[in-house]
């Protein structure tokens, strides 16, 4: 290891310690990190600024746009009234029911939104009954993150995949004569959210939900129709646009951008006959903590990057795929699993799946599928132990403790996560060797 990569490692380790601790501020122990490896030459500030996914950035803009006016619609309030309903009063079984739903949504939408469109459901509920909010949205959170790598649409490494290996949607249910991501992931789902509701019924089982007939009447929320059937336009049309991006030849920020620049103009051609809030209210609601905080992650994993640390992990780990088929996807997944814990997964996985793609065309007899669904499956589930993993837990954590009105410790928020990843983990190691790895071996 040269000077440059010991000097990234040990910035990078020291600026995720401040992050996942809350030392200082999160935001700027981010940016102090990238500040140090510009000052030591492992990247340039203009380097620094190319790094970064200013079309991610610039998707989150525009989505959360939509999801801050689609919360001002009164569909939030009523869907929580719909999913009360269905709970029978039971927190526990409202806590499942949202967070499981979230997991669902997010095959198709980023996870970042789908935490931003479902805590206003969660809140409104929570402020109604008056039981603790961070647990719930947290994994909101986690749930969010978990299912997006199902399918090819809800996030970022699936679609890295498709770069790699030129998978199409239809490989993600079904590949090489066997379930793929979709029916793996969703079993690990279901046996994770099932070990939840177990600890949501042990702590939430005191408050107890009665609900107002009232509630169910959507006038007692929707005010405004047509405000409501312009948002809603806006957000499907933007979705749908996402979906068949390849027919437009756009990027995706330019889609959701656009989307939002369509909802804008049409609640200012409305204006006079719409409840709507101001586009400047809306602005001062958007996170631009989370937003920096992502800018802040892609540069360090950038430096990283610069210095040649994410290619050194990778050259580590091929012997022990050429040594031993097994030992080799094992040591893939929970390698992956604990580093993607610390590192934005992206940049991760995405060096991974050239490493196993030219692997497999050096070797033939190295089946390059089961490593690849390892290392996509460990990156997604090892992400959901930190806010530096995963980015829409930090949105979450920011969320709740803003609705609770508290710091959450440290210890409290791994009690949450440090469970849910060890346990869906293990439950998705134990399905892929049986339907992945001894097959192949």
């Amino acid at each position: 290891m040269d000077f440059l990569m010991t000097i990234a490692v040990i910035v990078f380790l020291v600026s995720i310690v401040l992050v996942i601790t809350g030392l200082i501020d999160t935001v700027i122990a981010a940016f102090l990190g990238v500040v140090v490896m510009i000052a030591f030459g492992i990247m340039t500030d203009v380097e620094a600024f190319k790094v970064v996914d200013w079309n991610v950035i610039f998707i989150l803009i525009g989505i959360w746009i939509i999801a801050t006016y689609l919360g001002k619609t009164g569909l939030p309030e009523y869907l929580a009234a719909k999913l009360l309903i269905l709970s029978r009063g039971s927190v526990p079984v409202f806590i499942t029911m949202i967070g499981f739903s979230s997991g669902f949504i997010s095959l198709l939408v980023d996870n970042v939104v789908v935490v931003l469109m479902m805590a206003p459901v969660l809140f409104a509920v929570s402020r109604e009954y008056k039981f603790p909010t961070f647990g719930a949205i947290l994994f909101v959170g986690l749930c969010s993150n978990f299912m997006g790598t199902a399918l090819l649409l809800g996030d970022l490494p699936p679609q890295l995949l498709h770069s790699v290996t030129g998978i199409e949607f239809d490989g993600f249910i079904w590949h090489s004569g066997r379930p793929s991501s979709f029916f793996v992931l969703l079993i690990t789902y279901i046996f994770t959210v099932g070990v939840f509701f177990y600890l949501f019924k042990k702590r939430f089982g005191g408050y107890t939900m009665t609900l107002n007939p009232e509630a169910l009447d959507p006038r007692e929320h929707i005010k405004n129709p047509l405000f409501v059937g312009i948002v809603v336009l806006a957000f499907v049309g933007t979705i749908l646009g996402m979906a068949f991006r390849p027919l437009f030849g756009v990027h995706l920020g330019m889609i959701t951008l656009a989307g939002a620049a369509f909802l804008i103009l049409m609640l200012e051609i409305f204006k006079k006959r719409l409840e709507a809030p101001s586009f400047e209210e809306v602005l001062a609601e958007l996170d631009w903590r989370a937003v920096m905080f992502y800018v802040a992650l892609f540069a360090l994993v950038g430096g990283l990057e610069k210095a040649h640390v994410i290619n050194a992990v990778a050259d580590w780990l091929v012997p022990f795929i050429q040594s031993s088929y097994l030992l080799g996807a094992a040591v893939l997944y929970w390698v992956s699993a604990a580093v993607c814990a610390i590192v934005e997964h992206d940049a991760y996985i995405l060096t991974l799946l050239y490493v196993i793609r030219d692997l497999a065309a050096a070797q033939p007899d190295i089946q390059p599928w089961p490593l690849y669904w390892l290392l996509l499956w460990a990156g997604t589930l090892g992400s959901n132990l930190t806010i530096a993993g995963a980015p829409a837990l930090f949105v979450a954590v920011n969320l709740g403790e803003k609705e609770d009105k508290r710091k959450v410790p440290l210890k409290e928020f791994l009690g949450y996560t440090a469970v849910y990843v060890a346990v869906s983990l293990v439950v998705c190691f134990g399905v892929a060797l049986v339907i992945w790895v001894f097959p192949f071996m």
